[in-house]
């Protein structure tokens, strides 16, 4: 997206930047950052003493509005196009791998990218711009599949109501933009109460996550950085809804040889040759001056392990809790 204007005034505010530093400190060595956005914490690592940082993203503009500062860093910033749950592919050894996961600020602050239900424009969604938009899912998917979206990836307890109201509504005429699929999903949701959530919030995370498909590559992520890191690198991941953090939290406890107890009082299980140690046995979150710095971190989880000298596995998708479409949507 050549000469694209800056999405924002405001600087992009890495969240949960410091206590992720402080965590894998002392920082040296190549890192990944896999979910590179605007660049913060590319920025923070090579700043706290990484030698070198590879920065991935899908989204092509990232690297377009990285142009200006990147040249600061010489050689120690290689920017690599491309998805994160193919690391394994571009670099080996790594010291440190860091995942940002959900939809960064720049693209929110974007109309036409259409992830923002506060703005009008093109129902789109898709992180790398090309595939199919939410706007093709929106039009030619069945009432159960769109159900099932919304229930399984946004959490949405009305996705029945809404995915029938979105069938209803494009039979009249195709519907094409992020405000008129607000203006559907509000006429099937009570008026939220001050302090709720947009009553949009969760049907467009559901196809956010859809059309991008992001717990797959967030599965495949997690297994990516179990290959590409050397015995002692560290995997850092930053979540933002109860689903992904799940994912990471079962895919950590798993790797780690942690099977679980049959019932409460029973000892917890060893499994032989874990391939990661728990460097945060809880998820750290924000603190009072990041929540008044960046309300968006309010809630954003962070989760960090450190690989072993195991070698990489294998391991069921079902086993760290991704969503499967195909069951029943309320």
């Amino acid at each position: 997206m050549a000469g694209a204007e800056t999405p924002s005034d405001k600087p992009h505010i890495p969240v949960l930047l410091r206590p992720l530093l402080a965590a894998v400190a002392p920082v040296s060595g190549v890192w990944l950052d896999g979910t590179f956005g605007a660049g913060g914490y590319s920025r923070g690592l090579l700043e706290a003493g990484a030698d070198k940082v590879i920065g991935v993203d899908r989204d092509p503009l990232a690297f377009e509005m990285a142009a200006d500062w990147a040249g600061e860093y010489g050689d120690r910033l290689v920017m690599q196009p491309g998805v994160f749950s193919r690391m394994d592919e571009y670099a080996q050894d790594l010291d440190g791998v860091v995942l940002d996961l959900g939809v960064s600020s720049m693209q929110l602050d974007q109309a036409e990218r259409g992830f923002s239900f506060m703005k009008d424009g093109p129902l789109d969604m898709r992180m790398s711009q090309q595939g199919e938009s939410a706007a093709d899912l929106v039009n030619t998917a069945t009432e159960a599949q769109l159900a099932d979206i919304l229930f399984h990836y946004g959490e949405e307890r009305a996705s029945r109501r809404i995915a029938k109201a979105i069938i209803k509504a494009r039979a009249d005429e195709p519907i094409t933009t992020t405000l008129r699929l607000v203006e559907i999903i509000e006429s099937c949701l009570p008026r939220p109460k001050p302090g709720q959530s947009h009553p949009a919030t969760r049907s467009f995370q559901g196809l956010r996550i859809a059309v991008n498909a992001e717990y797959e590559e967030l599965f495949q992520g997690l297994m990516a950085a179990e290959r590409a890191l050397k015995p002692g690198g560290q995997l850092a991941v930053v979540t933002f809804h109860s689903i992904e953090d799940r994912m990471v939290k079962r895919f950590f406890q798993s790797r780690a040889g942690k099977t679980g107890r049959a019932n409460r009082y029973a000892p917890e299980m060893e499994q032989e040759q874990p391939q990661f140690t728990l460097k945060t046995r809880k998820a750290v979150g924000p603190d009072e001056q990041e929540l008044q710095e960046n309300p968006r971190a309010r809630s954003a989880k962070l989760r960090v392990g450190v690989r072993t000298e195991a070698p990489a596995g294998e391991i069921d998708a079902r086993a760290i809790g991704m969503p499967q479409l195909g069951g029943r949507a309320k």
